[in-house]
């Protein structure tokens, strides 16, 4: 039925496409223009250039030209917009004279962005209430990193740890697993069995197709609901643009070397535009080899692993007002290792092997000239995740083969209103269904015999989530407001299995609010403060789990309720011409934390048995900073600072996984086509250790030691059609893995990466 439902998009795309190529309306009214750099004075391509308010827009040609034909004559909200460029907008009419609109390049990048996290529609970043980092396409393209955790590293107020090379967990405010949600183009992808502490989920997201990545910091509850603790991972996948005129075709080719045979990376991009539809697909091979690390610490082995990614995203103008979008997005990863199951709990070999997720959605945008609908979005979506284990301890002659299997049904309704100038509200109704089919066996390799195990989740398993959410934000000449209210419920059916077991029935409700404000003290300076609480709901991972998870063995617990918390947050947020800042100090109180109690004193397997419980009571504090300054016309200097201290009141130790204070240092030169990045990434020691940290196997005794590494990396763009980037990682090859890591990072290392247009 799934394989059906995903070939019918792809046949309902296909079809759309070439029936709107045929379909072109001509209109007398229009927008014309031209987009130039305001420094060269030179004619600006690939320039996105929109209609506020309608589906109506288009991109820039070679000779930085556009138009744009609406229905209707009238005056219309001109926007343009480009990476590394001030966006820009204006008031025009369908009869105005030529429109020539100068660009100006934004060297200075922090608080400059357009975001939808913070509020689920386009809101700039400096005028925001909450705090925000973000990650553009254009640091991605430079960077060429080789999975998302990697585009992430450095950035303010997220600490990337990675288990395993196939994985990379960000931790936000000192919460990450479960307690952190991640989401794809609006859509959730935390599932029934996201599992607590560091996992490899974000990792299931390929960089090559991503426009820009929003990190909101703080509780974000009310507008995504459940696990939004810490904060939101939001990744926005690009969208292809319309053209003018008649149909043309674009693509994208790229591929990337890592020294050592560390990374080999190739990607092709290819797509189709005119005025009423557009469509790009794109298939992304990495192989990853084994880890070559600092000095005296050598090749890990195992640590590589191979990648296969694709999607394909059509936008098709219904209408002026209407846009209808289909997406359909795959990564497929084989034999991903467990280092540190191989190097330090006696297995011969550990592997998630297959590990793949899928998604398709279907997304009709509307435009309305009405104060209490002016945007209406409805999204329906299916996602299938898989996640296979294959494991085998050294001199044993049994291997066991796990599988798991979540198809998440969702569908998503929001309404943004605009009653007034200064009132916006943003409404909507959420439903997510996922469905967990596991499965466990144990092979002798001797004899040949299989005897069927108790999975890790209790086979057929379902989750229920539905929500109500109210949004709405008040804007004065120097106060921002925003408030807002949320209802979830659940039903969560845990199935009787064969270990007796008893079937689980639970039907937690949560509300939840919030309430910030942005004062403008300035101009160029913007204090912000907010309260809000947030909550997570206990799901199949929580209280059907039974088996070895990382260095323990897990038995399920059915009575638990949801983990809840109260952040409070104060900042400011200040932007010159030449300057760019801000910084947050914050303290999150959570209660009814599930946490891991000892089952008796027993062992199996060699592992301590643990219980899950509501039991624990904690607070996080600590603030984050980041600066940009402008030191001339081509040289900016960039650095963040993340400071995290965790208590867990409970049991009156540190809580669990607390990142170590860290940070970022860099010097960017950049002049026309060339840009040359020196930077410093740093870690101090952390060795204020939780229980379960001196239990772990991947911290060392006494704590992870401090690090710090060198970067460089340049880049050269030949016109618009070449992109040679390369750099040199980890220049003193230093031995170092961030706190909780099962591997180390690269060590001194060469990469080298080209990009071509192929317009």
């Amino acid at each position: 039925m799934h394989r059906k439902f995903l070939v019918l998009i792809k046949l309902l795309t296909t079809f759309l496409f070439s029936f709107c190529i045929l379909f072109n309306i001509a209109s007398a009214q229009s927008i014309n223009g031209k987009i130039i750099d305001a420094n060269t004075k030179e004619p600006l391509p690939h320039v996105t250039v929109t209609l506020a308010n309608t589906a109506l827009g288009t991109m820039s040609d070679e000779e930085g030209r556009f138009q744009i034909r609406p229905k209707t004559s009238g005056r219309y909200l001109v926007r343009a917009s480009r990476v590394g460029y001030e966006a820009f907008e204006v008031s025009y009419p369908t009869d105005g004279a030529f429109l020539e609109v100068a660009l100006r390049p934004a060297l200075i990048q922090l608080n400059n962005a357009v975001v939808v996290s913070a509020q689920r529609y386009p809101v700039k970043q400096f005028d925001s209430p909450e705090a925000v980092s973000v990650v553009n396409e254009k640091r991605l393209v430079e960077m060429s990193p080789g999975s998302v955790p990697e585009a992430l590293a450095g950035t303010t107020g997220v600490w990337m740890q990675k288990t395993n090379h196939g994985g990379g967990s960000p931790f936000i405010r000192g919460l990450t697993g479960q307690q952190t949600l991640l989401m794809i183009d609006g859509i959730r992808l935390n599932n029934a069995t996201y599992r607590s502490g560091p996992n490899q989920y974000l990792n299931t997201v390929d960089p090559f197709n991503i426009e820009q990545t929003e990190v909101l910091r703080g509780s974000g509850s009310v507008q995504y609901g459940t696990d939004a603790l810490g904060g939101v991972v939001h990744i926005i996948t690009q969208t292809p643009k319309f053209s003018q005129g008649s149909l043309k075709l674009f693509g994208t080719g790229y591929g990337k070397y890592l020294s050592s045979n560390m990374e080999q990376s190739a990607g092709l991009e290819l797509g189709a535009s005119s005025e009423k539809l557009v469509m790009a697909g794109n298939l992304v091979w990495r192989q990853f080899g084994d880890i070559k690390a600092g000095k005296g610490v050598g090749t890990l082995d195992p640590t590589g692993y191979g990648q296969l990614a694709g999607d394909i995203k059509s936008v098709i103008k219904l209408h002026d007002k209407h846009l209808l979008t289909l997406a359909y997005q795959q990564v497929s990863q084989d034999d991903v290792p467990l280092f540190h199951k191989v190097a330090l709990e006696d297995f011969q070999y550990n592997n998630f092997d297959l590990q793949k997720r899928q998604l398709g959605y279907v997304r009709l945008e509307s435009s309305y000239d009405n104060k209490w609908i002016k945007r209406v979005q409805l999204t329906g979506s299916l996602q299938m995740s898989v996640e296979g284990r294959e494991s085998r301890k050294n001199g044993s002659e049994s291997v066991t083969h796990e599988r798991d299997e979540i198809n998440t049904w969702g569908a998503t309704a929001l309404i943004h209103s605009a009653p007034s100038a200064h009132w916006k509200i943003n409404a909507g109704l959420e439903y997510y269904y996922d469905q967990v089919s596991s499965s466990r066996y144990v092979e002798n390799v001797a004899s040949g015999s299989q005897a069927d195990k108790r999975p890790l989740y209790p086979d057929g398993s379902t989750l229920s989530n539905m929500a109500l959410f109210t949004l709405h934000t008040l804007d004065f000449n120097q106060f921002t407001l925003t408030g807002g209210v949320r209802l979830n419920g659940f039903d969560i059916q845990v199935r009787e299995d064969n270990t007796n077991i008893s079937t689980v029935s639970l039907n937690p409700v949560a509300v939840v609010g919030s309430f910030s404000a942005l004062y403008k003290i300035h101009p160029n300076h913007h204090v912000i403060a907010s309260i809000n609480n947030a909550f997570r709901a206990p799901n199949i991972d929580d209280l059907g789990t039974l088996g070895i998870v990382d260095f323990r063995y897990e038995v399920p617990n059915k009575s638990l309720e949801p983990e809840r918390s109260v952040n409070m947050e104060l900042g400011i947020k200040s932007r010159t011409k030449h300057f760019s800042s801000s910084f947050s100090v914050y303290r999150n109180n959570l209660t009814n934390i599930i946490d891991r109690v000892r089952s008796g004193t027993d062992s199996i397997q060699g592992y301590q048995v643990y219980l899950k419980e509501n039991i624990a009571e904690a607070y996080i504090q600590g603030f984050e900073s980041g600066i940009e300054v402008r030191l001339s016309d081509f040289l900016v200097f960039r650095n963040n600072l993340t400071y995290t201290y965790g208590q867990n009141i409970t049991k009156n130790e540190p809580y669990r996984r607390i990142p170590p204070f860290n940070g970022l240092a860099e010097l960017t030169f950049r002049k026309k086509v060339f840009w040359a990045s020196f930077n410093v990434l740093f870690a101090s020691k952390q060795d204020r250790l939780a229980g379960g940290d001196k239990d772990d196997n991947r911290i060392p005794e006494g704590g992870t030691p401090s690090w710090t590494v060198l970067n460089l990396n340049v880049g050269y763009s030949f016109k618009n059609w070449c992109m040679l980037t390369a750099g040199v990682n980890n220049i003193l090859d230093e031995a170092y893995r961030t706190h909780g890591s099962g591997v180390y990072g690269y060590g001194r290392s060469v990469w080298t990466a080209l990009r071509l247009n192929l317009n």
